[in-house]
């Protein structure tokens, strides 16, 4: 219920934007009716003439953060939307109205504990940039050190909160309602999708990424991480080094400065891959605004906000799918593929097949010709086509190594990702197999063999025991089974209603033949009894009738 307000508000941009189809389809519309909420089923906007994924990226624009952040995660996920709707959703900006000074200024000093003038001198009032949750502002310290003060815009956590709660429901409805959609695992996106906005909400979380980074790349002479200054770094504001230098975006500039754009591109996938293949913690959104150039062909990389995470056994199973391809070796990608399909079931020989088709097209392709890109679009598309759930951590890893080569490409017009990439996977594959790395696997595989093998007759005893005692229990997960609960006791609801309705009519008639007794107005009291219980009784009817019409309706 508290949730109502933005629910309609929601209902309403959709319906402007010809989605009210959508709205009704979800159950939304008879939701805010049944709640006394009125939709203006009219008001449609020209969007409503222009393709339906255009509708829904405006729609999401206007909605705000979280639906803009919500459009540019589906706009990764090739394995569940078709590419006019990830290309559409992929052009989806945080940018956003600036919040003025005088709101933003009370949530610096509230973060600080202290008037601004004691940390900062030179606070500029107008932002450096303004993204969907968070602005800029741009300062200087009390020893002259010049910094940027991230700073999130306020009340906007309130509004981020109900719409994460209504996304839920909703994918709850979704994935108990639609059978086919169930593989797809709505909730779990969907929570995922919320840790992440959380995540991103939090900005001493950021600077923790800034400080890992760092930690990462110290030692590195050609990148530069922006230092935190963590006295004044706060879950609503994080204060970091102001690294000067020639904007990524400004191409024109970079080479006015002299600097090698070859060299630019080489080393920045450098540094990207060894975050994904090495240190498997990574910047998730690698484009040209996030990143800095200076003198001397040195790199610095600037918002973390978005990062993704990688283990060491996703790690292995990328490096596996790559090398296949490199290698003409189909097996292994098959293996990873079914792994990430996980208990679905998936038709293996066509899945085979599948892959085999795809390294024989890429298998004798020069490493020069070869595109990441379009590979990467390959192998979503033929996950799709199988119904395989691309694992969420590897979507945001995709979207990097697809940043990337744009950014290769434009400062160098023959840059190949491919070229990049074949150093890294070499020396996985290398280090995987030498003699200290696999004396190591085999002594951990060894001892958890061990350890189960030394389980299972603790185990088994406690089986026996609970069986014995009649403590054995069986649990079935029957996912329709509470909806059809529900539907049983409306069903229930409406016998026992119309059972009083018929109860009610024939006592009515009953009394009402009794003349007798007390009057009421002149009018003998049972009479007017009677009267009354024929009312109600017309008002069940009333009611029943009209809960079966919607059920059917719904």
């Amino acid at each position: 219920m508290r949730d109502l307000p933005r629910l309609h508000e929601i209902s309403v941009v959709f319906i402007r934007h010809g989605l009210g189809d959508l709205v009704r389809r979800l159950g939304v519309a008879s939701l805010l009716e049944r709640a006394g909420e009125m939709l203006h089923w009219g008001q449609t906007t020209r969007s409503a003439q222009i393709e339906p994924q255009q509708r829904l990226r405006l729609a999401f624009e206007e909605l705000g953060p979280t639906f803009i952040k919500l459009g540019q995660t589906l706009s990764m996920r090739e394995d569940l939307l078709q590419p006019k709707w990830t290309t559409e959703l992929a052009r989806l900006r945080s940018s956003a109205t600036p919040v003025p000074f005088e709101e933003i200024l009370p949530v610096i000093e509230r973060s600080l504990g202290r008037p601004h003038t004691e940390v900062f001198v030179d606070l500029e009032r107008e932002p450096a940039g303004s993204a969907s949750i968070a602005q800029v502002h741009r300062a200087r310290l009390h020893d002259g050190r010049a910094v940027v003060l991230k700073v999130r815009r306020p009340g906007i956590e309130g509004k981020v909160e109900a719409d994460l709660r209504l996304l839920s429901h909703l994918a709850q409805f979704v994935e108990k309602e639609v059978p086919e959609a169930r593989r797809y695992q709505p909730v779990r996106v969907v929570e995922e999708f919320r840790r992440s906005m959380m995540r991103e909400l939090d900005l001493a979380n950021e600077a923790h990424n800034i400080e890992r980074f760092e930690r990462n790349f110290r030692g590195e002479p050609h990148v530069l991480i922006p230092h935190v200054f963590p006295q004044w770094t706060s879950g609503v504001m994080n204060v970091q080094e102001h690294i000067d230098g020639i904007s990524a975006e400004d191409v024109a500039a970079v080479e006015g400065a002299g600097l090698d754009l070859k060299l630019l591109a080489a080393r920045g996938v450098d540094n990207v891959l060894k975050m994904i293949l090495e240190d498997g913690f990574f910047q998730a959104d690698p484009h040209p605004g996030n990143v800095i150039y200076l003198p001397g062909n040195r790199i610095a990389m600037i918002d973390f906000g978005m990062t993704g995470r990688l283990s060491l056994a996703r790690r292995n199973q990328i490096i596996d799918l790559l090398a296949g391809i490199t290698r003409r070796e189909s097996e292994p990608m098959v293996d990873v593929l079914l792994d990430w399909a996980g208990e679905e079931a998936v038709d293996e020989d066509r899945l085979a097949a599948d892959v085999d088709e795809l390294v024989a097209d890429y298998g004798d392709l020069p490493v020069k010709d070869m595109r990441v890109g379009e590979l990467i679009g390959r192998i979503t598309a033929m996950m799709r086509t199988h119904g395989i759930v691309l694992p969420s951590d590897l979507t945001l890893m995709f979207k990097a190594l697809i940043s990337l080569e744009g950014l290769g490409r434009k400062y160098d017009p023959d840059f190949r990702l491919a070229d990049q990439l074949k150093p890294f996977l070499d020396r996985a594959i290398a280090a995987r197999y030498a003699p200290a790395e696999v004396g190591r696997r085999g002594g951990a595989s060894l001892g958890h063999f061990l350890g189960l093998v030394g389980s299972v007759p603790r185990d088994l005893g406690r089986l026996l025991k609970d069986a014995r005692r009649g403590r054995m229990r069986v649990d079935l997960d029957l996912k329709r089974l509470d909806s059809f609960g529900h539907k049983l006791d409306s069903t229930i609801d409406r016998i026992t209603i119309g059972i009083m309705t018929a109860s009610l009519v024939i006592g009515s008639s009953i009394v009402m033949t009794v003349t007798s007794g007390p009057k009421l107005f002149g009018i003998p009291f049972f009479t007017v009894l009677g009267l009354f219980g024929y009312l109600l009784a017309f008002v069940n009817s009333v009611w029943i009738i009209v809960a079966i019409w919607r059920s059917r309706r719904d």
